[in-house]
């Protein structure tokens, strides 16, 4: 089975720890992830910034290494990014920011991946955006 995993919530909340969950059962349970797309407050798991406290989890490495060690397509919603200071190098200097906080694998892009992930999966979950 294909899914589609949409990321509604940041790192730090229960809702996102649950989806890396989720999406790491899906592969171990031999399915596919079509994409997995950040959106809204979901985009702050992949910025470069961010510092989970020594005695949290650090859900958004986690996100990372997870994308990285499976070579996932990972989308973060260009407008929810912009909108919450999360720019890669080509947006910083398009915008005159001095820095870039969305690094590899991230990728910005429109709601429109969102879209095309769900006709391309069997199954679109979404976690969070209470």
């Amino acid at each position: 089975m294909k899914f589609a995993i949409a990321v509604f919530s940041p790192a730090h909340a229960p809702s996102s720890r649950r989806a890396l969950r989720f999406a790491e059962a899906v592969l171990k349970g031999g399915h596919d992830i079509t994409r997995l797309f950040f959106y809204q407050d979901g985009v702050h798991s992949a910025s470069a910034n961010i510092v989970a406290p020594q005695d949290e989890i650090d859900v958004a490495e986690q996100w990372r290494a997870f994308i990285q060690d499976h070579r996932l397509d990972a989308v973060v919603c260009i407008a929810a990014a912009l909108r919450r200071g999360v720019l890669n190098q080509e947006e910083a200097q398009r915008y005159q920011r001095p820095a870039a906080n969305l690094p590899a694998p991230w990728e910005l892009s429109g709601l429109g991946q969102l879209h095309e992930a769900a006709q391309l999966a069997d199954r679109l979950i979404c976690f969070g955006g209470d």
